[in-house]
């Protein structure tokens, strides 16, 4: 009974100690200390403040070769703050001192949870030469606070910046858009910088090339602090309302001095042929299953194999095409088991693509990866292996259930076998669609496939496609078909 009584009287004083000692802020059972806290993941890009992973130690060190703000955490371990905490940074380079800054200017604070803060580096000036910004943690309001980890192999008092050959690039993250043609309507479309950009470099730059079928007027937002991407504004300034003619324009991206246009380089502005269809024939829904994130459809082209033209086969994922509820061709898929009409989903009854699942590999849509020998399967150099927008169905007299025809939607796709080594391809083509056997379809088209330095113009072979895995071959054909090519 003594020894219980002299443990409680000890254990007594010893929180009195702690909590007179730490009352002012920090906890009892902890040595504080600051540090920086920068995290790079596998592709060699920062994990920025609040995602976090335990997986990844902090480095001392970083190669930047982007010209996007670059956003350093430095973090405070200790327990809730009960004031708050200062600490006060330098950041120094062996280049031009103008060429850069850094938000805040020189003090970080920290406040009862909030024990991250972080540096913004931004660059002003493209650099021409290595160049190195460092930064150093130099004081602490708080004596009892350490500054850098409580180690010497690895204290993260200090966080270099190697500035490395920089790569400027620029893409449009969207292909196609449809209009209605009507004087005055507006579409919103971006350019992407997935690097960053210097606004005086662009602001006076012709960047894009056009093919216009029709006028309109180009604006952009301001450039802003944000700098990966760049918003633009197209307006129509005619009024297209003849149903019977599709109209086009085309905007590609060109390179420019220390900007490459890489990727999906063409943006296409089109209103299509428009035809009066119902919605209820919903053809789209017989080649999907958004229930089924890996429903496939399968299909045969006639190509060259080994010297002898034959079907071969393919299949691809294939999804419908997710539209909003005032698109003329939406039909509703699912209200999510809700009343809210905010959260319904719909599709175009019409349209079907293929894309992957998840991920940033590509499918074999049209069974394009048979054309070429040496292509890229990356959806960063090859995009236009997912066609996420590919067939447009028109119904028999604009509401049979069980045939019509089907238009390969025209646009341009970019195949490449490396990033430096990019194709685009022009796509088009049509046919027809039918249901052939209880429940089968098949659609037989013709895809036409054009650019000039692969194909030296325009080719094209037949397709079939079905939405099931159990058909009949094709029957042979007399025609001639395409070879494989080199990228």
């Amino acid at each position: 009974m003594t020894r219980i009584k002299i443990f409680s009287i000890l254990f007594t004083a010893l929180l009195y100690i702690s909590c007179s000692k730490d009352d002012y802020k920090l906890g009892s059972d902890i040595d504080p200390f600051l540090r920086f806290n920068f995290l790079v993941k596998s592709d060699n890009t920062p994990l920025e403040y609040p995602t976090v992973s335990g997986n990844l130690v902090p480095q001392a060190t970083y190669e930047n070769k982007s010209v996007k703000t670059l956003k350093v955490p430095v973090a405070l371990t200790a327990r809730e703050l009960k004031g708050t905490v200062t600490a006060n940074f330098s950041a120094e380079t062996n280049g031009a001192s103008d060429s850069f800054s850094v938000n805040p200017v020189n003090q970080l604070s920290f406040q009862g949870s909030k024990l991250t803060d972080t540096i913004s580096v931004s660059f002003d000036k493209r650099w021409t030469q290595s160049q190195n910004i460092t930064l150093k943690l130099e004081t602490v309001s708080d004596p009892d606070i350490h500054i850098g980890s409580l180690n010497t192999e690895y204290p993260n008092n200090t966080f270099n910046i190697d500035l490395g050959t920089i790569a400027t690039n620029y893409t449009f993250p969207v292909t196609q858009y449809n209009i209605k043609g009507e004087v005055g309507e507006k579409i919103d479309f971006k350019v992407n910088y997935p690097n960053g950009f210097f606004p005086e470099e662009i602001e006076n730059a012709s960047i894009f090339k056009f093919q216009n079928g029709f006028e309109y007027s180009l604006t952009h937002d301001d450039y802003g602090d944000n700098r990966t991407s760049v918003t633009y504004h197209l307006t129509l300034l005619e009024d297209l309302q003849n149903d019977d003619v599709r109209y086009e324009s085309k905007l590609t991206l060109v390179n420019i001095p220390n900007y490459t246009a890489t990727g999906n380089i063409n943006l296409t502005i089109v209103k299509p042929i428009k035809s009066p269809r119902d919605v209820q024939a919903y053809p789209a829904s017989k080649f999907t299953d958004p229930a089924n994130a890996f429903y496939l459809t399968y299909g045969e082209h006639w190509f060259n194999n080994n010297g002898n033209c034959t079907w071969q086969t393919f299949n691809a994922l294939t999804f419908p095409v997710i539209v909003t509820k005032d698109n003329e061709n939406a039909i509703l898929y699912s209200d999510k088991g809700t009343t809210n009409p905010n959260d319904d989903v719909y599709h175009d009854a019409f349209k079907i693509g293929f894309n992957v699942s998840t991920g940033t590999n590509t499918v074999n849509s049209f069974g394009l990866k048979r054309w070429f020998s040496n292509e890229s399967n990356s959806a960063a150099v090859s995009p236009g292996f997912n066609i996420t927008s590919a067939l447009e169905f028109f119904p028999a007299n604009g509401n049979s259930k069980t045939e019509g025809t089907v238009l390969v939607i025209p646009q341009d796709i970019t195949i490449g076998s490396s990033a430096t080594n990019t194709h685009v391809i022009a796509i088009s083509g049509d046919g027809t669609y039918k249901e052939i056997s209880n429940g089968l379809y098949e659609i037989s088209f013709e895809l036409k496939l054009t650019n000039d330095k692969l194909f030296g113009g325009t080719v094209s072979t037949q397709y079939r496609m079905y939405n099931n895995r159990v058909y009949t071959k094709p029957s042979p054909l007399s025609i001639p078909c395409p070879k494989e090519v080199t990228l």
